[in-house]
């Protein structure tokens, strides 16, 4: 019996497909690999994040500049500390009836000296200071520190807030 030409196409085909030496073309799949490292470095430089400790849970809100490079003020509900070094104590403060916090001023005017005598240094006052809280913490505390932080010539004062998102807003 003869075959049909239909019947040797479909033949030839499957033998085609049932080559053992079929391989993939990976260039295209290694350009779309290097787009995305490359998109993933580029946005990763753009935000800074600031260090959360786990005592401290901030507020939410609407922020949309990001946070500087400035010193870091973290307050939680039983120490103040300047950049992880502890400089008073929540309930020492709160008690006090002097509105400037010492031990936190003596070690703000630290970094303005630094910065006064190094053009270059790490902190300066113009860049402004950020104040990370726990939004529990009373006003009378973060009015003390606000002040404070003026004293010592660190007038741009920045608040550490978790960015709400725009399903979250009407809450």
């Amino acid at each position: 019996m003869k075959e049909s030409r239909r019947t040797r196409r479909m033949e030839r085909h499957h033998k085609r497909s049932n080559d053992s030496n079929a391989s993939l073309n990976m260039v295209s799949l290694m350009d779309i690999f290097t787009i995305l490292v490359f998109f993933l470095l580029v946005s990763a430089g753009d935000t800074e994040v600031l260090p959360t400790p786990k005592k401290i849970t901030l507020p939410e809100s609407t922020a949309e500049k990001a946070p500087k490079k400035n010193v870091v003020i973290m307050v939680n509900d039983q120490e103040i500390k300047v950049l992880g070094k502890k400089v008073a104590n929540v309930r020492a403060v709160k008690r006090s009836k002097n509105p400037i916090i010492p031990n936190l001023m003596s070690e703000l005017e630290q970094y303005g000296k630094a910065a006064s005598r190094n053009k270059k240094a790490k902190y300066d006052p113009k860049k402004g200071i950020t104040i990370m809280g726990d939004k529990a913490i009373p006003y009378q505390i973060l009015k003390k520190i606000m002040l404070t932080c003026a004293s010592a010539n660190f007038t741009n004062i920045s608040l550490a807030v978790v960015q709400k998102g725009p399903a979250q807003e009407g809450l």
